[in-house]
C-alpha cells in the first residue's frame, strides 16, 4: 500500500510574519480605542479619583499604542 503525505509544513515567510505584524498592530490600536471610550465615559470627579484628567486620555491610549 503506498502511503502519500498531504500536508506541508507553512514556513515562516515575510508574508507570514507581516500578517501577524498588521493584526498585532490592529489589536493594539482596537485596544487602545477600548480604553479611549471607556474613560471618556467617566466624569471629571471620577476621572480626578484615579489621577487623570480629560486631557490625558488622548495621550494615555497614544502612548499605548507607541509602546506596543
Amino acid at each position: 500500500m503506498a502511503f502519500h503525505d498531504t500536508t506541508r509544513p507553512v514556513p515562516a515567510t515575510g508574508l507570514r510574519r507581516a500578517v501577524g505584524t498588521v493584526f498585532s498592530e490592529f489589536l493594539a490600536w482596537r485596544d487602545a480605542r477600548n480604553t479611549r471610550e471607556a474613560l471618556s465615559k467617566l466624569t471629571d470627579r471620577e476621572l480626578c479619583d484615579i489621577g487623570l484628567k480629560r486631557e490625558d486620555i488622548d495621550q494615555m491610549s497614544d502612548a499605548q499604542l507607541r509602546n506596543s
